[in-house]
């Protein structure tokens, strides 16, 4: 049974180097921030859904979804982040675990090509090699299914100063966006494998590979 491994972490925690250098070494990655931007394109399941219950207030003018105006609105106002999230968790979850059975059905052959739903841009990869869940919410909405949990994690006073620096925030908009999330000391509690992102990316790339060889050690 191929093995299955969830990835999570929080805002500018630095999950998205740890999805780089997994790809870089031959790893499947299912991208859930990826598949929502696909069912958010117009005609999309989720875009559909949410100009049902928005309406058109948050279609931009190109007839996008209009994620910036969303963002600011569920990251200011508790209730409409729960009821938004209430709203697109059926459908990613399902569109998720459908990709994952999808990419498990692939991976019976001796190779992988490019798969439409893998950040693999088209590299060979071997069959033998666990597969990753990229999902931002894994701990937050009890996704199961994995064999292992890994949490990207950091001091939350680093953290900060990581998604000021890389999104030009203020302090209190950082918080801000911090806070609407659960702490990364909690998801630690439920977390198998505890990669600390409080230092170089080097320093993180070896813990990566670390558990990877603990892992090919344990076949």
């Amino acid at each position: 049974m191929k093995m299955v491994i969830g990835l999570t972490g929080g805002i500018a925690s630095g999950k998205s180097t740890v999805v780089d250098f997994l790809i870089s070494e031959g790893y499947q990655v299912i991208d859930a921030d990826k598949v929502v931007r696909q069912l958010q394109e117009p005609g999309g399941k989720l875009y559909k859904a949410i100009v049902e219950t928005y309406g058109l207030d948050f279609i931009a003018d190109n007839g996008q979804l209009n994620r910036e105006k969303l963002g600011a609105l569920v990251f200011s106002d508790s209730k409409e982040r729960e009821k938004l999230s209430n709203l697109q968790d059926e459908i990613i979850r399902t569109e998720l675990y459908d990709r994952r059975d999808d990419l498990l059905k692939k991976m019976t052959d001796k190779s992988v090509s490019k798969n439409f739903d893998s950040k693999s841009q088209g590299k060979n990869l071997s069959v033998n090699k666990p597969i990753f869940m990229d999902i931002p919410l894994l701990i937050e909405y009890n996704y199961t299914g994995f064999d292992e949990i890994w949490l990207v994690s950091l001091p939350e006073k680093i953290q900060l100063e990581r998604l000021m620096a890389r999104n030009k925030f203020t302090e209190e908009e950082a918080k801000k966006r911090i806070s609407s999330q659960m702490p990364l000391s909690e998801k630690q509690k439920v977390a198998d494998v505890i990669l600390d992102n409080s230092g170089t990316i080097e320093a993180l790339k070896k813990q990566i590979q670390r558990e990877l060889a603990r892992i090919e050690e344990q076949k």
